[in-house]
C-alpha cells in the first residue's frame, strides 16, 4: 500500500498569534503517525473562513490522502471551521462527525454542541476535530476505525472492511 499523506491545518486565533501551543496539533499529528500517516504539512491559522478554507484547498491541491482540522467546530462567534469546510466538500460523510459525537458525549455531554463537518472532494478525506486535546484523541479514535476504509473507498477500493 502507498504512504498515505496528511494534513493538519489547527484553527486558533491565540495559537496563531503564539499564544499558547498547539498542544492539539502535536497531539493530531503524533496520532496520525502512529496511525501510519506521513504528515506532510501542519499549519496554524487564524479562525477565519478564508485562511481555513485556502489551506484545505491547498491540500486538496497536493493530493492530501486526509486532512484535519483541529479547533473552530464549537458555536462560539469565531467558531468558522465548518463554515470553512462545507463549501470545499463533495461527499458529505455525516457518520463520522456522528460517531465522533457518540464516541465522545459520555465523557464530555458538550461534545454534542460540536458542529464538525467530515466529508470527501477528490481523493481527500476531510475531517474537523474540536481544538481541545481531549477531542483530538477521540478523533484519533474514529480516525482509526474509519479513515482507511474511506480512503481505499476513494482510491477506488472494493467494499472489502480495510
Amino acid at each position: 500500500m502507498k504512504s498515505l499523506k496528511a494534513a493538519i491545518i489547527t484553527a486558533s486565533n491565540r495559537a496563531s498569534r503564539g499564544v499558547y501551543e498547539d498542544t492539539s496539533g502535536e497531539i493530531l499529528a503524533a496520532g496520525l503517525r502512529d496511525l501510519g500517516f506521513n504528515v506532510t504539512t501542519q499549519v496554524v491559522v487564524p479562525d477565519s473562513v478564508s485562511l481555513i478554507a485556502a489551506e484545505i484547498s491547498k491540500a486538496i491541491d497536493a493530493k492530501i490522502d486526509l486532512i484535519v482540522t483541529t479547533g473552530g467546530t464549537g458555536i462560539s462567534p469565531t467558531d468558522v471551521t465548518p463554515e470553512a469546510t462545507a463549501p470545499l466538500i463533495e461527499k458529505a460523510l455525516p457518520g463520522i462527525s456522528e460517531a465522533l459525537r457518540a464516541y465522545s458525549r459520555e465523557k464530555v455531554p458538550t461534545a454534542d454542541l460540536s458542529r464538525g463537518l467530515a466529508g470527501t472532494t477528490e481523493n481527500s478525506l476531510i475531517i474537523n476535530l474540536p481544538g481541545s486535546p481531549g477531542g483530538v484523541r477521540d478523533g484519533l479514535v474514529i480516525i482509526a476505525r474509519l479513515a482507511l476504509h474511506a480512503i481505499s473507498q476513494l482510491a477506488g477500493g472494493d467494499h472489502e472492511q480495510s
